[in-house]
């Protein structure tokens, strides 16, 4: 990678683009760029907190791309987007997120990428936090903020900037970009019906282990099994046969424990977040870092301070007796592990769910509804609205309410209502010491603000 190069991101607070624009203007380059968002008038103090970070932002009208620029924008945008309009104009080279990773990825001396459905983003949080711990200075590129890289002085703590020798990253499945990759060490979480076909996805993840120095892959999922035969291959899970193996999983108020095996020892581990599926994540994390040669000591030492990532089962606070928490489920998988997490422990649910587009609905609307149906307890309760929509041509004639039949018909309790503001006030209407509501869903950053709302005027009621 050249110094001092300038680069116009389209899109720049997307939890993909904000992360490497952090990283690039770290390291030395221009950053400017512009986002929808921005222009709309939401999550201002995140823009602000952006702006104090030198870089520059121009609205979405396309005066922002120079010349001399590399244009970062998502491969989907639409040419007829302004600043699209305008750097193609300038003949400005383009890069897709991924293409920018990769090229920061592959330049690594070692570099480690933490694949699968789920989990993807705690694991990667997970690895960077016991590399740090153990004094390797990675640095760190996740879709979500990082509490233990999070301050006052960094909130959007999705990056963490360290040497650029070790690279530590999640990669994407979703639009093939996952062969843009060259990992010493290839992670796995697990695989499952999201974007792709089953058929799709155990190619792109078997290629993309069979290009690493080590594979550490998923030894509880069925459909991670044709990828455990790799000559490469270190596995984890609670299986028997699991390289680094866990057992006497034990749910608590305020996360979990359990026991490791590895190389004949056994280690305990507590861990600050709850759900055997962060457990889970947890065994990858110590095998990937393990793999890149820190000790299993050091690894169950830094996850004992591990705080986790935001809107990954966040609890915001309590009030009343009644707790909210702050969730990113919003596929089949993420959605089955956050409610086997919510099952845990006693107290109705209220859930509510916010799809993150009409796309998504009619690509896995009847395993998410299987996964709702399946993992709600008989008195908890789901609210869904209508899904996120930021405008253009996307069909829209499968919508939530689709969703909703499919979840009642399956046997758990369930109403579409047309508006956040709608579901918020029936959740607050019924309510009760307790009960924990649960703010579900994807792509769209007020979700953590509306939850907050929530538990705002719950304090006010109590």
């Amino acid at each position: 990678m050249a110094e001092n190069k300038s680069y116009f991101f389209c899109g720049i607070g997307g939890s993909g683009m904000l992360p490497l624009a952090m990283i690039v203007a770290a390291r030395g380059d221009a950053v400017s760029g512009s986002d929808r968002s921005r222009d709309q008038g939401r999550t201002p103090e995140k823009f602000a907190w952006l702006e104090s970070q030198d870089i520059t932002f121009y609205p979405q009208d396309g005066s922002g791309p120079k010349a001399g620029q590399i244009l970062v924008a998502s491969a989907a945008i639409e040419d007829s987007v302004p600043d699209i309009a305008a750097a193609n104009a300038l003949g400005l080279p383009r890069m897709t997120r991924a293409d920018l990773n990769a090229a920061l990825f592959n330049a690594a001396d070692q570099a480690i990428g933490v694949g699968g459905t789920s989990g993807k983003s705690t694991v990667t949080g997970m690895i960077g936090w016991i590399l740090e711990s153990a004094g390797r200075k990675p640095t760190v590129m996740n879709g979500a903020v990082m509490r233990n890289f999070s301050s006052d002085d960094r909130p959007f703590a999705s990056a963490m900037v360290g040497e650029a020798a070790i690279y530590v990253s999640e990669v994407d499945e979703s639009d093939g970009s996952i062969a843009l990759y060259r990992p010493d060490v290839a992670v796995i979480t697990n695989i499952s019906l999201d974007h792709k076909s089953l058929a799709e996805l155990h190619q792109l993840f078997g290629d993309f282990a069979a290009k690493a120095r080590v594979a550490v892959v998923n030894a509880d999922d069925a459909e991670s099994e044709p990828l455990l035969s790799g000559r490469n291959v270190v596995t984890f899970g609670f299986d028997d046969a699991a390289t680094i193996r866990g057992s006497d999983f034990e749910a608590l108020p305020d996360g979990c424990r359990f026991a490791i095996h590895a190389d004949g020892t056994a280690y305990r581990v507590n861990l600050r977040m709850p759900g055997r599926h962060n457990a889970a994540n947890a065994l990858a994390a110590i095998a990937a870092t393990h793999a890149a040669g820190t000790t299993v000591t050091q690894a169950v030492e830094a996850l004992a301070d591990f705080a986790g990532l935001a809107r990954r089962y966040e609890v915001l606070g309590q009030a009343g007796g009644i707790t909210v928490i702050d969730d990113f489920a919003h596929n089949p998988d993420k959605v089955a592990a956050t409610l086997a997490a919510v099952a845990e422990l006693p107290g109705r649910a209220l859930l509510f769910f916010q799809p993150h587009g009409y796309g998504p609905l009619r690509q896995m609307g009847k395993e998410l509804a299987t996964s709702f149906a399946a993992g709600m307890r008989p008195d908890d309760r789901l609210f869904v609205c209508d899904p996120v929509y930021f405008g253009g041509t996307v069909d829209r004639s499968i919508g939530s309410e689709a969703l909703v039949a499919d979840i009642v018909a399956g046997g758990a309790d369930a109403v579409h209502m047309t508006t956040r503001a709608a579901c918020g006030a029936a959740m607050l209407d019924e309510a009760r010491a307790g009960d924990r509501i649960l703010i579900l869903g994807a792509r769209d950053d007020t979700l953590t603000e509306f939850g907050r709302e929530l538990l705002e005027k719950l304090a006010v009621r109590a």
